[in-house]
């Protein structure tokens, strides 16, 4: 069987570790295209600053219009040419992290995020985006980032709700791994050099990537109400350190090299729906993890751990959480249909299903959250 992994060449979390940004942008030259929203750049320009001055290097600005399309990272990758830049740094969320993908296009690649709301920083995927934000493409490079540098003190002093949509995201990763290795699905791990056109085999999990994608599980249960706390509070504790960690690494690790299943491709089927445009990627991921669970029969004891954990860092447990008020059965089969299209994750289950089921598992996982977040309510 041929298995695949993939991760980042280096991996550094820290406080204040922005400060030391210079020390990997000299292992590739001198200079570095620096590929950030300006609010983010403010908020770290002192660390920038002092940085650049202790390792004597040259940050290029890019003016990033915020979003990550065809365009846009044309643009940039001029400019990258007219300065002979020798590494490429995407710093903030993702889109300024899909760009700098793009532009560096798998070589010399820095990535700083400033927040940690969701797995993508490790990966070597980029998603594509109309100039109007409309989503275009997935890119997939032949590597991951060379370096993923994370400060855990700007983390902490970002708003709590990214580091909870991060747990969301993260929440999925086990179970999605679990479903796609007991159907001996593909992994994206497997993507690059060719794979998209059938040029090459595709590939499994490994056991290593299903190790990561089950700590990423217990990591959360263990410190993921204390590192919310440590965020509400802008501190950087050891329960934070894990969170941060499980969120982008762990998470990172475990989606790209065990495999996604249904709780993403119901995601991506929540999105036709206008009332969840205004809530992050993990909040929808959340709720799709719990319908997966219960399109697959899990256990009660099991859907009963995910539902408290949810309720206890404030994740979405039905629909109305995510802005979904009523929901005719219309609508139902067109968010079924839309998970279901042929190139989504949700073939990975290790079952057959139909779209009827897949619908009725998101009406059913709505009523059984509210009635959970109902009889905890009641309880306290």
């Amino acid at each position: 069987m041929r298995k695949a992994f993939i991760s980042p060449t280096k991996y550094v979390q820290g406080e204040d570790e922005l400060l030391n940004l210079g020390y990997f942008v000299r292992s590739f030259g001198q200079s570095a295209l620096l590929i950030a929203h300006p609010d983010d750049v403010e908020r770290v320009k002192a660390k920038l600053d002092a940085t650049a001055e202790t390792f004597q290097i040259t940050f290029v600005e890019s003016g990033f219009k915020g979003e990550c399309s065809r365009e846009e990272v044309a643009r940039l990758q001029e400019i990258a040419r007219n300065n002979k830049c020798d590494c490429t740094i995407g710093l903030g969320g993702g889109k300024a992290i899909d760009a700098a993908k793009c532009v560096a296009e798998g070589e010399a690649l820095i990535i700083c995020p400033t927040i940690a709301a969701t797995d993508a920083p490790t990966s070597h995927s980029a998603v594509l985006y109309t100039p109007d934000g409309a989503f275009d493409d997935y890119a997939y490079f032949k590597q991951s980032p060379s370096v993923v540098l994370i400060d855990t003190t700007v983390i902490a002093n970002a708003p709590t709700r990214f580091l909870v949509s991060g747990m969301g995201d993260a929440l999925s990763t086990y179970f999605e791994a679990r479903a796609t290795s007991r159907s001996y699905s593909r992994v994206n791990a497997s993507l690059p050099m060719g794979a998209r056109e059938g040029l090459t085999p595709p590939a499994f999990g490994t056991n290593a990537a299903f190790a990561l994608a089950k700590l990423c599980y217990e990591m959360l249960l263990r410190d993921g109400v204390k590192a919310k706390a440590a965020s509400d509070s802008n501190m950087v504790t050891q329960a934070l350190e894990n969170i941060v960690e499980t969120n982008i690494l762990l998470s990172g690790l475990g989606f790209e090299s065990g495999g996604l299943a249904a709780a993403h491709a119901i995601h991506d089927g929540l999105t036709i729906l206008e009332g969840t445009h205004h809530y992050f990627h993990g909040e929808k991921v959340a709720f799709g993890t719990i319908a997966q669970l219960v399109l697959e029969n899990a256990p009660t004891e099991e859907l009963n751990q995910v539902l408290d954990f949810c309720l206890d860092v404030g994740l979405p447990v039905c629909l109305a959480d995510i802005g979904v008020e009523a929901i005719t059965q219309e609508e139902l089969l067109e968010v079924a249909e839309k998970a279901c299209i042929p190139e989504e994750s949700i073939h990975a289950m290790p079952f057959p299903f139909t779209v009827a089921e897949v619908a009725g598992a998101i009406a059913t996982a709505d009523r059984i959250g509210r009635a959970y977040k109902a009889s905890r309510g009641a309880k306290s």
